[in-house]
């Protein structure tokens, strides 16, 4: 070992980085989880009450409620079009398609906090841009920020926004390491389109789909910018925005109690440990 110190020492950097800014805070957090602090004082050790606040929080269990519905809200229309996005791409008669690519992969890249403020003009109560073609058509005017269904529909429309690109991208790629041959003898034996399309496309593309399901769960389930920017550190009307890692960030940095924060930042990834396995047995039953 002492004759290889000089790669140690070059590949060292890395895991002095990793150590420091991602095996000690898991490891404090967790330590924090089991005490009471303010972030000044000194701390003071609270066993499990935490954890026994937090299962009869109900704001908590509401950030937990709203975080799913916007998942829903916004994973299943999401893969949706990336899917439709990626088999145009891969049609033959598709000209430019590097543009589009890159087209499509823009929001992904562009600065969430812009998206944030770009959205919350297009669903303003008063002047909004949805309300100008509300209005144009005879509808009344819907105050989306003031509802909070409309608030849920806001937030999902931004990561819809965001991330379709991302996995229309990523659909691409799986696309086409599908061999044509298949496709080609399906034809042969007189297979149509469609049959192809859920005989092949959807068995050879659902590792692919597994992991869009697993990204966008851990995705979904650990939404911030979006609420924050448009609603604010309390969740809008109704706390109809309150995610969890919301919830987790005005608890620890507004109400500084950051031994609970912690607390809930355990249970959130229970959570998305729990949901993240059952996205895998529901996808991987199907297969099987």
């Amino acid at each position: 070992m002492w004759e290889h110190r000089a790669l140690y020492v070059a590949i060292s950097p890395f895991y002095i980085l990793f150590a420091v800014f991602g095996l000690f805070p898991i490891g404090f957090s967790l330590y924090l989880a089991f005490h009471k602090w303010d972030g000044i004082g000194v701390m003071t050790f609270n066993g499990l009450n935490n954890f026994k606040y937090m299962l009869t929080d109900a704001e908590f269990w509401q950030a937990v409620g709203n975080t799913f519905m916007i998942w829903i809200y916004s994973t299943i229309p999401m893969l949706f079009f990336a899917l439709i996005i990626a088999f145009l791409l891969h049609a033959p008669f598709v000209k430019f398609r590097t543009l589009f690519r890159v087209g499509y992969f823009l929001p992904n890249v562009t600065s969430i906090v812009a998206v944030a403020i770009i959205f919350g003009a297009l669903f303003a109560n008063n002047y909004g841009f949805l309300n100008y073609l509300l209005q144009s058509v005879g509808l009344p005017v819907v105050e989306w920020l003031n509802a909070p269904w409309g608030i849920k529909v806001a937030i999902s429309s931004m990561v819809v926004w965001r991330w379709t690109g991302y996995n229309a991208v990523i659909y691409l790629a799986g696309l086409q390491s599908i061999p044509q041959t298949l496709y080609e003898a399906a034809k042969i034996d007189g297979a149509s389109a469609i049959q192809s399309f859920f005989r092949i496309t959807i068995p050879m593309l659902r590792p692919v789909i597994l992991f869009t399901v697993i990204t966008s769960t851990i995705g979904g389930m650990q939404l911030f910018t979006e609420p924050q920017v448009l609603v604010g550190n309390d969740g809008g009307a109704g706390a109809a925005g309150m995610t969890i890692v919301l919830y987790l960030y005005r608890e620890s940095f507004i109400n500084n109690y950051f031994g609970y924060g912690a607390a809930v930042g355990w249970g959130m990834f229970l959570i998305i440990a729990l949901f993240s396995i059952v996205n895998w047995k529901l996808v991987q039953g199907k297969s099987s």
